[in-house]
């Protein structure tokens, strides 16, 4: 069932429940499914409502004292779904190699192998409706698609797969969840702090505020944090009734390695096969009825030979950097990001999307071929970069407070010089290849060979030009908890049921978009709950005030209410 907490019969109420989940997006809509699949009672709590309000967004306000970053009250959105009420729908596992621990990468290594991982992509595919094979470029060439010949030896060719519905994490789509006996959705609940009890390694009760100021505490057996890279960190660090620098936060490691996916433009082909090359990269291809897309990298050898990233790259028609951005561009951007993402933004914005996407499919790449061939468009890089960890990269908590009393985050962004490294080595590795192949000629960005310039934005090369909004390695994991703030589990280390799922969570970025993993690790992190509550011979066990199954039962001050869905 679903309530508000902004109701206004509610008051100051309390609850039990076997798991408190924190955030409603991909990653805490994952895992509390996986958790009631497994028996238990669920409480999933989520700051704003079904839709966007601008009074719930401010919540989002902080500063930027770094490089240049996107304002932070709209770099994520705080209603039921999360961000991916508006996100492009790409999905891709990562690689072996990052996972790995790379000794040209410093901080680099994850606690858990490769293998178990990928055991869970196959289910994690599933959610967002794609095949359960990741596909390759050996599935590209099979449907046709004519592939370079690179030497597999220097340069790979992953494959991005789409999910095709833009609303999958709505409340209109998590219906599931709200009619489950065993789940409760609480609205307009943001999370204020989490408590320990006096021997602090138990979380005892989780506070949850409302704007109009009710407030709910959750006295739950285990706690899921899934707030998002951003919103995690400033929950623990906002969580000081135990702990003096913040909940997990003994170690200095809480909002630290706070990694991007930097975009940029990496140069451009000249001379070269237009048509082909637009045909390959600047479309979405059918492959047994899913939509992938290729982009390139390099191999695991260049990226050891050369001491670089696993970044990417793709090549798409673009202007030139000098070039004044063309209208449509600028009314895309302006529709996803110039108007409130409520629901009829969004809405025109999907409408926008799925144009522009049968237009990829059914006209270009004709329509950016003939304009580049009337000079009007250049053979682009698009530059999607895995940014190495790096300690000062962090979140912390400036001195402003928000409505509900928290203080605001401060951003400080930081790239470092093996980030531009990275794209050198990727742009000139591509270069070798196009020349040999007789493709045409690489011309690096200046940007790149400026020793001066540690990277440049470039607002004509993407409809995101700083990065893709991906707040990745807040929270990362480690298996020492002096580099770390979560174990492989994902459990916090010092506490014995707090966990973490999310991207927050990862100790690298690759180049991958980060949801299909999120949504792996999520499954992997609830099934590590329900093994360790079968452990403490939890499951089965309800305390006596346990709602019951049709109703939720808070507890306040002067009486008992008992509200249903609405």
């Amino acid at each position: 069932m679903q309530i508000s907490l902004s109701d206004k019969t509610i008051g100051f109420a309390s609850r039990h429940t076997d798991i408190c989940v924190i955030g409603s997006g991909v990653a805490g809509i994952t895992a509390a499914r996986r958790l009631l699949a497994a028996g238990h009672h669920v409480m999933l709590l989520e700051s704003g409502g079904v839709d966007y309000a601008p009074d719930t967004a401010s919540l989002n306000a902080g500063e930027s004292i770094g490089d240049d970053y996107y304002p932070l009250e709209s770099a994520r959105l705080r209603f039921f779904g999360g961000t991916t009420a508006i996100w492009g729908g790409r999905c891709a596992e990562l690689d072996p190699v990052d996972l790995e621990r790379r000794h040209w990468v410093e901080h680099s290594g994850w606690p858990i192998s490769y293998g178990e991982l990928s055991r869970y992509y196959e289910e994690a595919r599933q959610v967002f409706g794609l095949h359960c094979w990741q596909p390759k470029i050996t599935d590209l060439e099979e449907a046709g698609v004519p592939v370079p010949a690179f030497d597999q030896r220097k340069l790979a060719v992953p494959v991005w797969s789409f999910d095709r519905r833009f609303n999958r994490f709505s409340l209109a789509h998590c219906l599931d969840l709200v009619h489950h006996p065993r789940c409760t959705v609480v609205t307009h609940a943001t999370v204020t702090a989490i408590n320990c009890r006096s021997n602090d390694r138990v979380i005892d009760n989780v506070v949850a505020r409302s704007l109009n100021g009710n407030q709910l505490v959750v006295r739950p057996q285990m706690v899921v944090l899934a707030a998002g890279g951003l919103e995690n960190p400033r929950i623990l660090l906002n969580s000081r009734s135990s702990h003096q620098h913040g909940l997990g936060n003994n170690r200095d490691q809480v909002g630290r390695y706070f990694m991007e996916h930097p975009h940029a433009r990496g140069g451009k082909i000249t001379d070269g096969d237009a048509w082909r090359l637009l045909k390959l990269f600047g479309r979405r291809h059918d492959v047994d009825g899913q939509e992938v897309a290729p982009l390139i990298t390099m191999s695991r050898g260049t990226q050891a030979r050369t001491g670089s990233l696993n970044s990417s790259l793709t090549i798409v028609a673009r202007q030139a950097e000098s070039e004044s951005q063309f209208w449509g561009m600028k009314a895309y951007g302006g529709l996803k990001h110039g108007i409130a993402p409520n629901r009829q933004g969004r809405a025109l914005w999907m409408g926008v999307k799925r144009a522009t996407t049968w237009a990829q499919r059914y006209v270009d790449p004709a329509r950016p071929y003939l304009l580049h061939k009337m000079g009007k468009l250049e053979l682009a890089l698009l530059v999607r970069a895995e940014q190495a960890p790096n300690p000062l990269s962090r979140v912390t908590l400036s001195e402003n407070r928000d409505s509900m009393g928290m203080q605001q985050i401060k951003l400080d962004w930081r790239l470092s010089d093996i980030d531009k490294h990275s794209v050198s080595s990727l742009v000139q590795t591509l270069g070798e290849e196009v020349a040999r192949l007789g493709m045409g000629r690489v011309d690096p960005a200046a940007w790149l060979l400026d020793d001066g310039q540690r990277w440049r934005t470039d607002p004509l090369i993407s409809a995101h030009p700083i990065g893709g909004y991906h707040h990745i390695g807040t929270t990362r994991m480690s298996g020492d908890p002096r580099h770390g703030v979560v174990d492989q589990s994902g459990r916090v280390h010092d506490t014995d049921n707090l966990y973490i799922v999310g991207s927050s969570t990862f100790p690298t970025s690759s180049w991958a978009n980060p949801t299909l993993t999120i949504a792996a690790l999520s499954m992997r992190t609830a099934d590590k709950i329900a093994e360790a509550l079968v452990r403490q011979n939890i499951l089965g066990y309800r305390r006596k005030d346990q709602a019951a199954p049709s109703g939720v039962k808070l507890t306040t001050a002067s009486e008992t209410h008992v509200i249903t869905g609405h």
